[in-house]
């Protein structure tokens, strides 16, 4: 049985120089894409997004990306009191140990965009962080229980 949700289709006309035509058609065989319209939907989503985090405090789904030095004193304290403090916006954190005291952490979030840059920013900010970066879509997770207060 099919489980996809049939969505309306809008069919649209773009003029793009040859060569980066070219080099679309390219990207569409290396990543994979079934077709140029699949890829450029993919980029045009990915825009909206993008933008939509700029614009608006619409609530997002995300993860917060981070490489960072677990030998440096009290960080993995203090990245792991900053999710507690947002609890309502970590959903859940994992990290995986590697090589030379790094250690690369995933925390998934959701919650209005600001709310999660900011929390992005308060732990990209912490010494010790090597690099860290938050991904946001528009889609968002069903609700979750809120915690009794």
């Amino acid at each position: 049985m099919d489980m996809r949700v049939k969505q309306n289709v809008s069919r649209v006309s773009i003029s793009l120089q040859e060569k980066v035509l070219y080099e679309l058609d390219e990207m569409v065989g290396e990543c994979g894409f079934e077709s140029r319209s699949q890829a450029i939907s993919e980029m045009i989503n990915r825009q909206v997004a993008e933008h939509k985090t700029k614009l608006d405090d619409s609530v997002m789904v995300g993860t917060i990306n981070l490489v960072y030095d677990h030998s440096v004193r009290g960080l993995q304290k203090k990245l792991t009191d900053i999710q507690h403090k947002y609890i309502d916006e970590v959903i859940s954190s994992l990290n995986v140990n590697l090589i030379d005291a790094q250690t690369l952490g995933v925390i998934l979030v959701q919650g209005p965009a600001k709310k999660l840059k900011m929390i992005s920013d308060k732990m990209v900010s912490c010494k010790g962080v090597h690099t860290g970066k938050l991904l946001m879509s528009t889609a968002i997770m069903p609700p979750l229980h809120p915690l009794p207060r």
